[in-house]
C-alpha cells in the first residue's frame, strides 16, 4: 500500500525529526560537557596542568597543621591527596590565613579551599560550597578544674572571664558576637594559643568540638565542655570557585564515595582517635 504524505503532515514529520535532533545533541551536552569547547571549568586546567592546589591555613589541627619542617599533615590535607589522586594530579598545599582566606581564593591563588572551613553565609556570597564535610558546632575548652564554673554562655559571657580566640575566622566572630561582655584578646598564633589556657593566662577558648577533643588529647589539663552539646549549630565543608558547576558537582561525587566507602571516617579516626 502505498502511503501519500500532505504538506502538512510532511512539515510535521520534519519538524519531529529536527526536534529529536535537537533533544539528542542537549542531552550529549548534559552528559558530557567537556565536549562543548564554550564550557570551561576548573577541573580542566586541574588535569591539564598535573596539579590540584588546595588553600589550607596550616595552623588548625586536626584539619591542617605546618609542622616544624614545613611538610603539613592533617584530616583534610589527607583527603586532598585522594581528591588529587583520583584526578590523576599532584596535590600542593598553598598557604593561606583565616583573615586573608576568601582573598587569596577569590583571587585564584588556589582551586579548592580546605583545613576546617566552616560554613558562613558570607563566604557563600563569594565562592562554592561543596556538600557539608562534617558538623561541628562551638564549644568552649577551658582548665579542667574549671568545667563546672562555665557551662552555659551566661557563665562565659562575664567581665571576668578571659576569652582567647584566633584572629580573622568564625572563633574570634562567635567571641564578639556572644560574649561582648567578657574579657577578649586576640591572640595571633593558633598554634600555641592553647598554651594560653594552660599557663593561666586566658580561661577560656570557644572553637569547634572537634577541635577541643583534639587539644584535650595533646593537653590533658585543658577540657572541652559538653562538646556533645555545642553552643552553636555549625557545618564544615569545602571552598570551590563561584559558578564553576562542573567541578563542584566532581568534587561532591568523589566526597560521596569517600563517605560511603568509609575512607573518609577512616582518614578522620586516625586523626581523632
Amino acid at each position: 500500500m502505498k502511503v501519500m504524505l500532505t504538506a502538512a503532515s510532511a512539515a510535521f514529520v520534519a519538524g519531529a525529526v529536527l526536534a529529536g535532533a535537537a533533544a539528542h545533541a542537549q542531552s550529549a551536552a548534559v552528559v558530557s560537557p567537556s565536549a562543548n569547547p564554550a564550557i570551561h571549568s576548573r577541573l580542566d586546567d586541574i588535569v591539564k596542568s598535573g596539579t590540584l592546589r588546595a588553600c589550607a591555613t596550616g595552623d588548625y589541627k586536626p584539619y591542617s597543621y605546618r609542622r616544624p619542617d614545613g611538610q603539613v599533615e592533617g584530616i583534610d590535607v589527607d583527603l586532598v591527596a585522594s581528591l588529587a589522586k583520583s584526578l590523576g594530579v599532584k596535590p600542593v598545599i598553598v598557604p593561606t590565613t583565616w583573615k586573608g582566606l576568601m582573598d587569596d581564593f577569590t583571587a585564584g591563588k588556589c582551586d579548592i579551599a580546605v583545613g576546617g572551613v566552616s560554613v558562613t553565609l558570607d563566604r557563600a556570597a563569594r565562592a562554592y560550597y561543596s556538600n557539608v564535610v562534617m558538623v561541628d558546632g562551638k564549644s568552649p575548652i577551658v582548665r579542667c578544674a574549671d568545667v563546672a564554673k562555665y557551662q552555659t554562655l551566661a557563665d562565659l559571657n562575664k567581665p571576668s572571664t578571659r576569652v582567647i580566640a584566633n584572629p580573622g575566622g568564625t572563633n574570634e566572630r562567635f567571641a564578639r558576637q556572644y560574649l561582648p561582655n567578657a574579657t577578649l584578646t586576640i591572640y595571633p598564633d593558633n598554634v600555641t594559643i592553647f598554651k594560653q589556657i594552660v599557663d593561666g593566662k586566658a580561661d577560656v577558648m570557644v572553637t569547634d568540638a572537634s577541635e577541643t577533643l583534639l587539644q584535650h588529647k595533646l593537653n590533658p589539663s585543658l577540657c572541652p565542655v559538653n562538646p556533645d552539646k555545642p553552643l552553636q549549630f555549625g557545618e564544615k565543608a569545602y571552598l570551590l570557585p563561584r559558578g564553576d558547576d562542573i567541578f563542584k558537582q566532581y568534587v561532591d561525587q568523589w566526597l560521596n564515595l569517600a563517605q560511603k566507602t568509609g575512607e573518609y571516617q577512616k582518614v578522620v579516626d586516625k586523626w581523632l582517635k
